[in-house]
């Protein structure tokens, strides 16, 4: 097996050579033959283990363990220990979900700071089998199904060809001691059910069962590379962006041969779990949004618009511009000056006859209720009017900033349109330029 991983990585993997290794150890055979195999291969190599406190004694022997290899092959461990049942019940979440993301955090944090170049797990080939089981038992789509990739951005996996059985031949064979995680023979948990109650029948089934799911995988993810070109070409028809907001044309969209299937495709990267109803956002009313973790989906008339979650969109945000400002970057860009005459005229500027305002100035956002008196027009009129008339979208307008005198008149809905009240008239001498910068 040592032979065979060197080739592996010389073949496939050659970019972990002479790299700084952080091997995530729990003390099972799996990670402990990996670190006994990359120790006899002179990798540089640490290790970062994980006392979850689930197991009492146990998970306390497991770090002893550890940290005794370690000393053994003459390798740097590094090692935390977690709460995992308070934060799992704090985050309300499951206790694996919980141990998943609080070693990832860890595992992420030891990166930075001791520049460690990639991260090794020793996922193998049966793990893999049984994730595809899993995923494809509880419905999944193509993503699902090609497996556990064997690089994830700095996360490597060197073991995903080798079988379970293979490794403890190799343990075994080399007298390597490990230990035994005894919640691993309970088929209370999914992956042990498969593991235990499923595998075993389908390898009686088919006796080489990994060696012919590895050509499925193969094959799946030659399709899912045709796949992803295809949705590359095609999103160039109909995604344009502007800067964090991304606008979809419903109308070339439905133009494709299955829209639903396409939709999942461009926007399956942005955490939404609900398909139904973002498949039900092309027929619906604008203003309809869906919600993800880390983004928000909305209809606007003949598009669907994706952004970013951000706080900054909040109508509570009130920002104040003292008398003697001259330039402000939050949350937009403003600079102040004091001018003789007006002479610049665009959206992006305005003159105000300085007399007519009473500071501190605020920058807010749009409310139910706002009105102001257009620049060029008669009487007033409502910030809902205004924006329907301008065809501003329900993203445009929660991006909206409005300049506002101190009593909450509102002085410029910036980069649209100035309040007649506040203009600098011909005679003004006393005249402030605001300028929005891009």
């Amino acid at each position: 097996m040592l032979q065979k991983l060197s080739n592996h990585i010389a073949n496939n993997l050659p970019f972990l050579k002479d790299k700084k290794l952080l091997i995530a150890i729990s003390g099972g055979v799996d990670s402990v033959v990996l670190t006994h195999l990359l120790s006899k291969l002179n990798f540089g190599v640490s290790l970062a283990h994980c006392n979850f406190k689930l197991r009492t004694t146990e998970s306390d022997l497991d770090e002893d363990f550890v940290k005794k290899l370690g000393d053994e092959l003459n390798i740097p461990v590094f090692t935390t220990h977690f709460n995992t049942t308070q934060y799992a019940k704090e985050n309300k979440q499951s206790t694996q979900i919980a141990a998943r993301n609080l070693r990832y955090n860890w595992f992420n944090q030891l990166i930075n700071q001791h520049q460690f170049n990639y991260l090794l797990t020793a996922h193998h080939a049966d793990d893999n089998l049984e994730t595809f089981l899993i995923n494809l038992t509880r419905g999944s789509g193509l993503d699902g199904l090609t497996g556990i990739p064997e690089i994830n951005g700095n996360i490597v996996r060197p073991l995903l060809t080798f079988s379970r059985e293979a490794i403890l031949a190799f343990a075994t064979e080399n007298n390597i001691a490990w230990r035994e995680d005894k919640s691993n023979a309970s088929t209370k948990y999914t992956r042990n059910k498969v593991r235990h109650l499923i595998l075993p029948i389908l390898k009686e089934i088919n006796p080489s069962l990994l060696e012919t799911f590895a050509n499925t995988t193969a094959h799946l993810k030659e399709s899912q590379q045709i796949i992803e070109d295809k949705i590359s070409d095609i999103s160039k028809q109909i995604i344009s962006s502007d800067k964090d907001i991304k606008k979809l044309n419903i109308k070339e969209l439905e133009k494709t041969s299955n829209p639903k299937a396409y939709l999942y495709q461009l926007l399956k990267e942005y955490n939404f779990t609900e398909w139904n109803d973002v498949y039900q956002l092309l027929s619906a009313q604008s203003g309809k949004q869906i919600h993800s973790k880390t983004h928000v989906l909305l209809k606007d008339r003949n598009y669907l618009i994706l952004r970013k979650k951000s706080i900054s969109t909040s109508k509570e945000n009130i920002f104040i511009i003292d008398k003697n400002l001259t330039e402000i970057t939050q949350p937009i860009h403003l600079k102040i000056e004091t001018v003789k005459e007006k002479s610049t005229k665009n959206k992006q500027t305005i003159y105000v006859d300085k007399q007519s305002l009473d500071f501190p100035l605020k920058l807010r956002k749009w409310k139910d209720g706002d009105f102001f008196y257009p620049s060029g027009m008669a009487g007033k009129k409502k910030l809902s009017k205004f924006f329907k008339d301008e065809k501003l979208s329900l993203i445009e307008k929660e991006n909206t900033w409005l300049l506002c005198n101190n009593n909450n008149a509102i002085i410029w809905i910036v980069n649209y349109r100035q309040d007649n009240r506040f203009l600098a008239k011909e005679l003004s001498n006393n005249i402030l330029k605001f300028s929005f910068i891009q």
